[in-house]
């Protein structure tokens, strides 16, 4: 088939998997549905067949499919002006630093695109951090990092990831990193040495199955920081900006991290954005020259993340994940169903924990999708439901039957 022949007609759903699997490298395994346009909580394919999205890009769409104050922004910007490097300035960046520090209270902002390109723009900071202000001997900086950890699939990244299908083809590996259990500050406190730059954690783990830290561990994290000179690193990028009901997961126990990380969300589903936030000690080390993106920091979408920034306040996303991410759960732990352990989570990040007897998650989420839901399979046995923080009761209302009865399914 030529490329004219492609384009002159609609191309069915079987037509669009098989083209994929031809000629797209096999680094993912997606759901068979192949999805042509989005509004609010809802996705349609090409067949017309409409869907609940309850994965939200991995919570990028906290917001919602295409928000209309959103596209509205992007579609202005674009036709204006998209991109500059950071050759020059532009009038949007700076209002996006202003936009961000005055809702989170920090001092600097860098702005990266990716979530994976922001923490490694951490790593980076904390690494010269430890060499310029706390006297560590150069080349000898350590960050210690959780067992379970998903920040992204960059080389360096994955040298402190713990899954063996992220890292084990992939090295010679990073040095510089010491992986404690997840959740157990002992292990962390034990762990830290002269030689420590920063600790870097997620406040919930998402991709390692929606795994909620012990109730004090985030305080405990930050007073062993404190007492030992150490910077705490939070990933944010899929908890952060309302998902787990709070504005930042770390907000559910009062902490403050000295270097957050931000991505996901951030861009409203449109654009990727991402940032790291720190004191202008901390950022502020940073020289021209030393760390940089073409992209990074561009005013389209620089743009793109203050309307998103502004629709999660406005219209009061946070709020709602608290009150709905509750009644979701409550009313998933009513389903008496043989295969599921337990649920947990924040908001509306959700786990559904099934046994191991239960023969995975993905032949849940196949017949999900069958039923007109999306949700993913994460760590095998574990369905991660995360909608967009805009769905409502009567949504909610509607899922919940579709999916007792899947989980009741033999």
């Amino acid at each position: 088939m030529t490329t004219s022949e492609t384009t002159d007609r609609k191309l069915t759903s079987q037509e669009i998997i098989a083209l994929s699997d031809k000629l797209g490298a096999h680094n993912y395994k997606p759901l068979d549905v192949v999805l042509t346009r989005g509004e609010g909580v809802w996705v349609w394919d090409v067949e017309g067949n409409k869907y609940l999205d309850c994965l939200s890009a991995y919570s990028a769409l906290n917001q919602g499919h295409s928000h209309p104050r959103i596209v509205e922004t992007m579609v202005e910007q674009a036709q204006r002006l998209a991109l500059t490097s950071r050759a020059f300035r532009n009038d949007q960046l700076a209002l996006f630093y202003r936009d961000l520090v005055e809702l989170t209270g920090y001092e600097m902002v860098l702005p990266m695109n990716t979530g994976a390109e922001a923490v490694e723009s951490a790593l980076k900071v904390a690494r010269k951090w430890a060499y310029t202000v706390k006297g560590v001997p150069r080349n000898q900086a350590e960050i210690i990092t959780a067992e379970g950890n998903f920040h992204g699939r960059t080389i360096s990244v994955i040298s402190f990831s713990t899954e063996p299908l992220y890292k084990d083809d992939f090295g010679p590996h990073t040095p510089g990193f010491v992986t404690v259990p997840y959740g157990d500050a002992d292990a962390l406190a034990a762990a830290i040495t002269p030689n420590t730059a920063a600790v870097l954690i997620e406040p919930i783990q998402g991709e390692a199955g929606v795994i909620v830290p012990p109730e004090g561990y985030l305080r405990r994290v930050r007073e062993l920081c404190d007492e030992h000179n150490v910077l705490f690193i939070a990933d944010e990028i899929q908890t952060g900006l309302g998902r787990t009901g709070k504005l930042f997961a770390c907000d559910h126990e009062g902490v403050r991290p000295d270097m957050m990380v931000l991505g996901k969300a951030l861009g409203g589903g449109m654009y990727p954005v991402s940032a790291v936030l720190a004191s202008e000690e901390i950022l502020g080390i940073l020289q021209p020259g030393e760390h940089g993106s073409t992209f990074g920091g561009n005013p389209l979408g620089a743009a793109v993340a203050r309307a998103a920034l502004r629709v999660i306040v406005e219209e009061n996303l946070v709020e709602n994940a608290a009150k709905l991410g509750e009644y979701f759960r409550d009313h998933l732990e009513e389903i008496n169903s043989p295969h599921i352990d337990h649920i947990r989570g924040k908001g509306l990040l959700i786990g559904v924990v099934l046994k191991p007897e239960a023969g995975g998650a993905r032949r849940f989420c196949e017949e999900l999708k069958e039923r007109g839901i999306l949700a993913k399979e994460t760590h095998e046995n574990v369905i991660r439901f995360a909608p967009p923080l805009i769905i409502d009761k009567e949504t909610i209302d509607w899922a919940l039957p579709i999916i007792r009865d899947v989980l009741m399914m033999p």
